[in-house]
């Protein structure tokens, strides 16, 4: 079974990724999880400049996922080249870096850091945070969003991913967007904007008030939101939201998607990314597929 995938110009082995955020920066991982087998990791998403992200409380488990407002707490870039991809090159698998900037100038800076790195397969651009002030700014109107795509994609020769949020109206025309600006393919979906409340205290249960919902509970909203854009655009599509098992991935590939990122499911069960490759063949000889793209897109 070939379970090779093609994300526009970024070749992946398989397709199951890993989402920015829920793996740290592989490291942490390599003594639960065979590294190399992924199709892509995506380490935690970096900034221009260190942040220390958001007060606590930072994460809150709610009845189908899980609440955070993180707020990109992370060192910059500088460490992370320094600190990090020295060990993330190693890895026999695509390393795909995820980048975050409050700017058009943050992300065409951090694009052309980033990008002239030996052993960084593809750039995702993170314009879809809302855990912080200007997280979505670039995400949430198409001619803004293409217009910092294409600064990136004319700063840099690698792959451009473009991660949008689901917190808009029309999620089709701003990945149109992002495919106009030379996206090479647009990521599906970042977190559901959410509130926990602590009626007691009278008070949000995040220090930051609001904050990204992930896990089950979006999963519809995702599949929803890979539905409309596949008729939308040309460019590949990379399903993200609630995926813990084969069904899930299943499910996201007709729709439309070519590959998935694994995110919150990796916090409750870390091996689950080498569980859904190990199932994926028969998964694949189910639909009378050889390969992964024979089912990408098959829904009615």
């Amino acid at each position: 079974m070939d379970l090779s995938v093609s994300i526009g110009r970024l070749q992946l082995k398989n397709p199951i990724m890993v989402a920015s955020g829920t793996f740290g920066y592989a490291r942490e991982m390599e003594q639960i999880v065979d590294v190399p087998r992924l199709g892509a990791v995506l380490p935690k998403t970096i900034t221009a400049e260190p942040r220390i992200g958001n007060a606590p409380w930072r994460t809150v488990e709610t009845s189908a996922g899980l609440l955070n407002a993180i707020g990109l707490d992370n060192d910059g870039v500088d460490a992370f080249l320094q600190n990090h991809l020295p060990y993330l090159r190693t890895l026999e698998t695509a390393v795909v870096v995820s980048v975050a900037g409050r700017t058009e100038d943050d992300f065409v800076g951090l694009a052309e850091k980033v990008g002239s790195q030996p052993g960084v397969a593809a750039i995702e651009l993170n314009l879809s945070c809302p855990n912080v002030s200007g997280g979505i700014d670039f995400g949430t109107n198409a001619d803004s969003c293409r217009k910092v795509v294409e600064a990136a994609r004319n700063r840099t020769d690698v792959p451009i991913l473009a991660k949008l949020t689901p917190n808009v109206t029309r999620i089709d025309e701003i990945a149109r967007g992002a495919a106009d600006g030379g996206a090479d393919a647009v990521c599906l979906i970042n977190t559901v904007l959410g509130l926990a409340v602590d009626w007691r205290r009278g008070k949000p249960m995040l220090g930051n008030g609001m904050g990204g919902l992930s896990g089950p509970a979006i999963k519809p909203i995702a599949l929803r939101c890979v539905h409309q854009v596949a008729r939308a655009v040309d460019i590949p599509i990379i399903g993200i939201g609630g995926i813990a098992n084969i069904d899930d991935v299943m499910q996201f590939l007709i729709t439309g998607a070519s590959a998935v990122q694994i995110g919150t499911a990796n916090y409750y069960d870390p091996k689950v990314s080498m569980h859904l490759i190990e199932q994926l063949p028969a998964a694949l000889a189910e639909l009378g597929a050889a390969k992964v793209e024979d089912c990408v897109g098959m829904l009615a």
